[in-house]
């Protein structure tokens, strides 16, 4: 079992603090396998077997725990003495009320709290109020470049030298754990990821946000899957079904988009005017979870590559914990603003820079920026390396895989 090292030692200072240690993401990203390597290490840490608590509750073996009494119960009932006690529930969103049984035990009991859930609804306000202030979360994400090298390199046992074709790779298959522990085919793997797919529809979407129409819901994933990376609105979307000869109101668009975010099937970034300082509440632009999401529904298309390409981007700049915002600057466009804490960075992203004036174009937009902050131009150039006025290039590979930006 290959561990997850970014978010175990993100955790690990966290061990035995007072908080409930909330682990969310879209299904099958590894947060299972996270609580499994959290439970290797109380072990190694001379913690004693029956002091850890772990439930499943997608397995049927815990079916009869259906509402929040029960869960409450039946950890109770293992709680047989005043040592401390590690709990960890793997989707507690399948129990009803949940988040009262969590304070409960919080509350009573000496223990370590540990939950994962796949849906963003597990921390809604409704739900959050009961442990307000006592929890930390820690989004998961599917395997990030790097990581899929390691996994490769673990699978074959030898270094990867290519980092380019591995690279190609990884555009073509995505990051999800699973897909990655085998010498899987194509196929295969589009099978696999589609079957994930169907479960975060059925599970975290359509039966979390009682979604009926479910045939309007899946024209909208396939708009929203088509159009990665490309800025539009509720209205967009209206249009759009109403050229199709389908009538759509935009409530129901919004509700669905916030279903589709909430199950971590998509992400939303806002724009940011760089000049007036504020964050646009109009035409943001939508990202998925894992790029291979687009290809188990709609197969590979060689016209997505700019937006595959700037999702992979946004989304290792969320895994190192950077607040993403798509920047304005007058009538152009920065594909990524990232700020952490006192930092920030802007990035460029596409595909190819073979033509004077897409030089000009993804450098020129940084023209009217005067800061210091880094600034990025990354491609798929192999052997275009040259920085201008201060603006990096690098190949997107090895952007994602540098230490610090």
């Amino acid at each position: 079992m290959i561990r997850r090292e970014k978010y175990l030692q993100q955790i690990i200072p966290l061990i035995d603090k007072p908080f409930i240690k909330v682990i969310t993401g879209i299904r099958r990203c590894g947060k299972s396998v996270i609580l499994k390597q959290l439970i290797d290490l109380f072990l190694q840490n001379g913690i004693e077997n029956d002091k850890i608590i772990y439930y499943n509750f997608e397995s049927l073996l815990h079916i009869e725990i259906d509402d929040y009494l029960k869960l409450y119960n039946e950890i109770k009932s293992k709680i047989v003495d005043n040592e401390k006690y590690y709990i960890l529930l793997d989707e507690i969103q399948e129990v009803p009320e949940w988040e009262k049984a969590i304070n409960s035990l919080l509350s009573d009991n000496n223990v370590d709290l540990y939950i994962t859930g796949s849906n963003s609804k597990l921390l809604s306000s409704e739900m959050a109020t009961y442990i307000a202030g006592r929890y930390v979360e820690f989004q998961i994400s599917t395997l990030s470049f790097e990581e899929y090298l390691l996994f490769k390199e673990t699978r074959i046992a030898h270094k990867i030298e290519n980092i380019h074709a591995e690279f190609e790779i990884y555009i073509r298959l995505g990051g999800f754990p699973s897909i990655h522990l085998a010498d899987y085919d194509v196929e295969t793997i589009y099978k696999i990821v589609n079957d994930i797919y169907s479960s975060v529809i059925l599970r975290d979407t359509i039966q979390r946000f009682n979604i009926r129409n479910i045939e309007l819901l899946e024209r909208l994933i396939k708009f929203v899957f088509e159009n990665v990376g490309n800025r539009f609105s509720a209205k967009n979307i209206a249009d759009y079904f109403k050229s199709q000869q389908r009538k759509i109101d935009l409530n129901t668009i919004y509700n669905y988009l916030q279903a589709l975010v909430g199950a971590f099937i998509i992400q939303r970034v806002n724009r940011y005017d760089i000049k007036g300082k504020e964050v646009l509440q109009t035409n943001e632009k939508y990202y998925v979870s894992d790029v291979s999401l687009i290809y188990s529904v709609l197969g590979y298309r060689d016209r997505f590559i700019s937006g595959i390409l700037e999702n992979i981007v946004l989304l290792e700049l969320k895994r190192r914990g950077y607040i993403v915002y798509v920047g304005k600057t007058g009538e152009n466009e920065v594909d990524f603003i990232a700020e952490r804490k006192n930092e920030k960075i802007y990035v460029q992203v596409t595909y190819k820079m073979v033509e004077p004036q897409t030089i000009e174009r993804e450098f020129g937009v940084f023209n009217s920026i005067k800061d210091n902050y880094p600034k990025y131009v990354v491609s798929m150039d192999e052997f275009w390396n040259d920085n201008i006025n201060g603006i990096k290039h690098i190949h997107l590979a090895y952007f994602l895989l540098l230490k610090e930006f």
